[in-house]
């Protein structure tokens, strides 16, 4: 077995500077109270204690004539206060990390900016730098929490903010959060307080974690820094979090052969990691790995690794199972199944016979732990391999998106597809394809390390040829389809008919003129077209998007034939004329001969852009696509109508002129 330790294990310079300063006072012979545990690490707390040093809750808590430490996280502004007020002797063992984000916290108010800080909201760290805020203060624990925060505060993309991150926050999210804000907010001061030794500490378990087949996370596990690790890890293998030493026995059997890999939180004593690596090494000195100690361990039962066994009850934290012995079994739901969003009831019901991998046994308590889902893993892997050497098309949940790929789970075997083989193209979103039933073919299989590697790409690449061979096979010019807009260009939109792409031209999609196909369709769009040309040669579809029945000019020729008066709006003017709109899509030309009974010299001595005029349409020019209007004709038509009806009328009839009466002499 392999065993690799990261360089920047163990404790961080605040961390060791606090822990020193406690063993100062005790080897000086002083007493000792930490406000809250100095640290997260339970075994350093025990340690303190058996050295006489107390943990109190509060101030008010500490005993006589000891001395108040405050703890590397910091502490809030008003416990400060409280300490001086009650007169205690106080050594400030906080971060000088931390310090620096409560100084930035203070000035941000100062200068009246909002101050954001990424962090978690529950921690003492936070909570300490959060009271030395002097005005709008707001917590994020990740990139979501802001982008929404920003929604709703609209008006920060111009005012003054502030931004930091807890001293343990993931590097990775805090430069997604940098991102956000530097893009969002024109104002804003970005601080990198991320601890330096946080960062290169994460950047080194991620490089092991890469390279190893299972990695031990050393820490508390209400340590925020070494929860980070162990998700750090787990998205590139079997990761364990570990507080010390004793622990590695609960773990499942590690083949000899493997390469673990071995980091520490910040706040992890050295002597824990040392004993931790003592007891890696005598397994190896002794050749014996922890597959054979756990074999060992079975002999006492005279029965092999395997049992079967009988489902007699179901929780949500575990099954029972009568394996025919006087220890009782149970399966907790993580050796269930591999896929962690399944209940309990959804993989097993009473009375299932199930073949199943003895974990651990305790003799003391009479019970026997088992796992269901490493025998199914087990038997996995040969129809796996089969189906490599096959090329054989299998079907999966995508279980989990993690950096660099998905995770595809087929029966009991986690697949890992890579970002490069898990979409049709570069670049599109793999949270899509969360909890997504998904085909694909594996492509690489490493029984030693266990780890199997998928392509979902290959597979709609073959499903999309054969999808473009039947839909050339089918289609006809004039056929209608409904389909997708794939995308814009200047000179048009692309369609997904189906496998297949096709594009309507930016004169195809209005009967109105356009400047750009956005101005009809968006991206995601669902229309309706139809095929106006093929060229099977060289795979091109032309796309007819406009309808011929809501053609404008068929319209025209219908409803307003030439002869016809109707009201008509400015919309354009020249020297030899202005423009009308008819009806939406045509406009009609009145000539500057046409637009008055009398002559003028241009037409905005008579006519302006929005006025509405009655036309006379004298000419319609459905070829050229030509309309010839008159203002003059209408008024003509509207005297000669007059004087006809004033001709017709009764010699009794009185008839009221427009005209005004000449003046008397």
């Amino acid at each position: 077995m392999e065993i690799a330790l990261a360089p920047s294990a163990g404790f961080c310079f605040g961390a060791r500077r606090a822990v020193e300063m406690v063993y100062s006072l005790v080897h000086q012979g002083k007493k000792a109270a930490t406000l809250g545990a100095l640290l997260h690490n339970p075994q350093l707390v025990e340690d303190l204690k058996s050295k006489g040093v107390q943990v109190v809750s509060s101030p008010r808590d500490t005993p006589p004539g000891h001395v108040l430490v405050l703890r590397s996280h910091g502490v809030t502004v008003q416990v400060e206060a409280e300490a001086r007020a009650l007169g205690l002797e106080c050594v400030d063992a906080t971060c000088p990390f931390v310090k620096k984000i409560h100084r930035l916290a203070g000035q941000a108010g100062d200068e009246g900016r909002v101050f954001l800080l990424m962090g978690d909201r529950d921690h003492p760290e936070v909570q300490g730098v959060v009271s030395h805020c002097k005005g709008p203060c707001f917590v994020c624990r990740d990139r979501e929490e802001l982008e929404n925060l920003l929604q709703k505060h609209p008006e920060w993309r111009a005012e003054p903010v502030a931004a930091a991150a807890q001293t343990t926050f993931s590097l990775d999210e805090w430069q997604k959060c940098s991102e956000t804000l530097k893009k969002v907010c024109t104002n804003a001061a970005v601080f990198d307080t991320i601890c330096n030794a946080t960062a290169k500490r994460q950047k080194e378990a991620l490089e092991l974690a890469r390279r190893c087949d299972v990695m031990l996370v050393i820490g508390g596990r209400d340590s925020s820094n070494t929860a980070k690790l162990q998700s750090i890890c787990a998205g590139q293998c079997t990761t364990y979090l570990i507080e010390k030493a004793s622990e590695l026995s609960s773990l499942p059997a590690f083949s000899a052969g493997l390469s673990v890999g071995i980091t520490a939180g910040a706040s992890t004593p050295p002597s824990i990691i040392k004993e931790v690596l003592d007891t890696m090494a005598e397994v190896n000195s002794t050749e014996l790995n922890f597959e054979e100690m756990l074999e060992e361990s079975l002999k006492s039962m005279n029965t092999d690794e395997k049992v079967h066994g009988v489902v007699v009850g179901i929780s949500p934290t575990e099954v029972y199972v009568d394996v025919g012995r006087k220890q009782a079994g149970f399966i907790p739901a993580a050796e269930l199944s591999n896929d962690p969003s399944v209940r309990p009831e959804d993989v097993v019901k009473m009375g299932d016979e199930l073949e199943l991998l003895i974990m651990k046994t305790n003799d003391q308590e009479g019970t026997i732990m088992l796992s269901k889902r490493r025998v199914d893993a087990m038997r996995g892997w040969d129809d796996i391999q089969a189906a490599m050497d096959n090329n054989e098309i299998l079907e999966g949940k995508v279980i989990e998106v993690v950096k660099g790929g998905v995770i595809v789970l087929k029966d009991a075997l986690r697949i890992f597809v890579p970002a490069s083989q898990a979409t049709a193209n570069r670049g599109d979103d793999l949270n899509v394809l969360q909890g997504q039933e998904v085909r694909f073919r594996v492509i690489e299989v490493d029984r030693k390390r266990r780890r199997a590697v998928g392509s979902i790409r290959s597979v709609l690449r073959e499903e999309r040829k054969a999808a473009q061979q039947k839909f050339w096979e089918q289609v006809e010019e004039g056929q209608a389809f409904t389909g997708k807009v794939k995308s814009l260009t200047n000179f048009g939109a692309f369609v997904d008919l189906g496998g297949v792409d096709g594009m309507v031209h930016i004169s195809e999609l209005s009967w109105n003129r356009v400047k750009h196909p956005s101005e009809v369709v968006n991206v995601g769009d669902t229309v309706d077209v139809y095929v106006k040309g093929l060229d099977r040669e060289n795979g091109k579809i032309s796309l007819g998007y406009k309808r011929p029945e809501d053609n404008p000019w068929v319209k025209l020729e219908q409803e307003y034939p030439a002869g016809t008066v109707c009201e008509a709006k400015i919309v354009g003017m020249t020297a030899f004329g202005a423009f009308a709109s008819v009806i939406p899509g045509i406009d009609g030309l009145i000539h500057i001969s046409q637009i008055a009974d009398h002559r003028i010299d241009k037409p905005q001595d008579v006519l302006k852009v929005g006025d509405m005029v009655k036309v006379k349409i004298t000419d319609v020019d459905l070829e050229r696509h030509r309309v010839s209007l008159s203002i003059r004709a209408a008024l003509e038509d509207e005297q000669a109508a007059a004087d006809e009806a004033a001709e017709n009328a009764p010699e009794d009839a009185v008839v009221f002129s427009t005209e005004e009466p000449a003046a008397e002499e």
